[in-house]
């Protein structure tokens, strides 16, 4: 055990292992894990059949439904489309490519409520692109999804993007002259390279948008047992004064939030160790 330490010390760029390690975790204490303990121990003052009510209750029910499917399916429609994205920034030159590079990362700096506004503005009855279709966008689900499909695209294709670059189409030049089609190269060659980071970027979007809240309430509707989200329900109880009511139900979010990205990391680990070993 010493003689790992030392050579570490040896081997690192930046001295001080020890004292860099106590910050770390002293740093992540602070901001991370003390402010989500106070999750639970607030919830910890009510009793089990308050809490079972408070979380169980069908409203709240319905916008766990609502939070975890839109940001499932935001999440899956920016993997296809992020990645396409990703794919024609990086190996296609064409007039306009820096504005739209950077037109990708306009939803980072964007507030959170214009672009809820806008949208909302866009896709309502009446609105520029609202008013072509024949059924509501806005004010439904698919507003939502619509939402944090916009807020979560950066993700994916920054997570992809500089995996593509180092790629290099060399890559596939090899495996066409070795005779592999085009669909043989993209399945056998590509997909493996890009998988981690396509999962990677995928939990980024999905949890960026279980926490979604300000492009989406201008969006939503907000009417209870069909596009209330559950922040939505969150931000309720605050402002009634209902704060353990308002940590419980953060606290399911944040439980269930945890079991879905580990099982993420789980598979992309997996996937890492699969295509590794090939």
């Amino acid at each position: 055990m010493e003689l790992t330490l030392k050579k570490r010390k040896k081997n690192t760029i930046i001295p001080g292992f020890t004292m860099t390690l106590g910050y770390t975790m002293l740093y992540l204490s602070i901001i991370v894990l003390l402010p989500l303990s106070m999750v639970f121990f607030n919830t910890f003052s009510m009793s089990w059949s308050e809490f079972w009510q408070t979380i169980a209750h069908p409203r709240a029910v319905a916008s766990y439904k609502l939070s975890f499917g839109t940001a499932l399916a935001a999440g899956v429609i920016n993997v296809i489309f992020g990645t396409i994205i990703a794919w024609v920034l990086v190996r296609y030159q064409f007039p306009g490519k820096r504005i739209v590079d950077g037109l990708v990362d306009l939803p980072f700096a964007l507030p959170t409520a214009v672009a809820g506004i806008a949208l909302a503005t866009l896709y309502s009855p009446n609105g520029w692109v609202g008013q072509f279709f024949d059924f509501k966008i806005a004010f439904t689900p698919l507003g939502i999804i619509i939402a944090l499909t916009f807020i979560g695209l950066p993700f994916v294709v920054r997570t992809v993007q500089p995996v593509l670059q180092n790629l290099g189409s060399e890559i596939e030049e090899a495996s066409a002259s070795l005779g592999a089609t085009r669909l043989q190269t993209f399945a056998k060659v590509i997909i493996p390279e890009l998988l981690p980071a396509i999962i990677t970027g995928f939990s980024l979007a999905f949890a960026r948008s279980l926490g979604e809240y300000g492009s989406v309430v201008f969006i939503a509707g907000n009417m209870p047992m069909k596009t209330e989200i559950t922040p939505l329900i969150i931000m309720t109880k605050l402002e009634q004064y209902d704060y353990v009511g308002a940590t419980a139900i953060a606290t399911v979010m944040l439980v269930a939030s945890f079991i879905l990205l580990l099982l993420i990391n789980i598979i992309q680990w997996y996937t890492n160790r699969k295509f590794s070993l090939q």
